[in-house]
């Protein structure tokens, strides 16, 4: 039975692309298999997307937003920045290791798209740095944090963690001890951010 194309939601395509390239892989994953699986014609998915790398951004966009959303919620918490700051790289790292465990065909084909769609990328990295740069300003203006750039710091913290939550490391997410590792780091960077109390 064919899909009606004027009920045809963008939502409702990217829900579709996203099991046709978890069936394919990106390799040979098209805008037709999409199509064919939705019961329309591929013109209609083209209205919603006018190319197969429109197509693929947006579901990579919606997978790297499903990992950013539930992080805000802790960027923008009531805990003091130190505890927010812990709560957020852990609860990063551990939804990352999490889709990687459960869904390793799935994880490698939006890392292998993440890497075509470098815009989509940039802009999640941007939004994982503003998360950051909103505990580490509130940090400063509790006095809880002594940095003279929040922003500057935030992408700091983002880089010394890139083994923790970049995909490129996703070998090494199985290590027995690899959160005691990024507890190590954490206390470093934690470290350089407080205040120095006068002794």
């Amino acid at each position: 039975m064919s899909t009606d194309p004027g009920t045809l939601s963008a939502e409702r395509i990217l829900d579709t692309a996203e099991e046709v390239l978890r069936r394919y892989g990106p390799a040979k994953a098209t805008v037709l298999d999409v199509a064919r699986a939705l019961g329309v014609s591929h013109g209609s998915v083209y209205r919603h997307f006018p190319s197969k790398a429109a197509l693929r951004a947006a579901v990579t966009k919606r997978w790297l937003t499903r990992i950013t959303t539930p992080l805000a919620e802790v960027a923008t918490g009531d805990e003091p920045a130190a505890e927010r700051l812990r709560r957020w790289l852990f609860a990063l790292n551990r939804a990352k290791r999490r889709i990687s465990r459960e869904d390793p065909e799935l994880f490698d084909t939006f890392h292998l798209l993440a890497a075509q769609s470098e815009g989509v990328v940039e802009a999640h990295r941007e939004v994982l740095a503003g998360q950051l740069t909103v505990i580490v300003a509130d940090g400063v203006a509790a006095e809880e944090f002594d940095v003279p750039d929040p922003a500057l710091a935030a992408r700091a913290v983002l880089q010394a963690t890139t083994r923790f939550h970049h995909p490129a490391h996703v070998s090494e997410w199985d290590e027995p001890l690899l959160e005691d590792e990024l507890g190590a780091v954490l206390t470093l960077l934690l470290d350089g951010l407080r205040v120095r109390r006068a002794s």
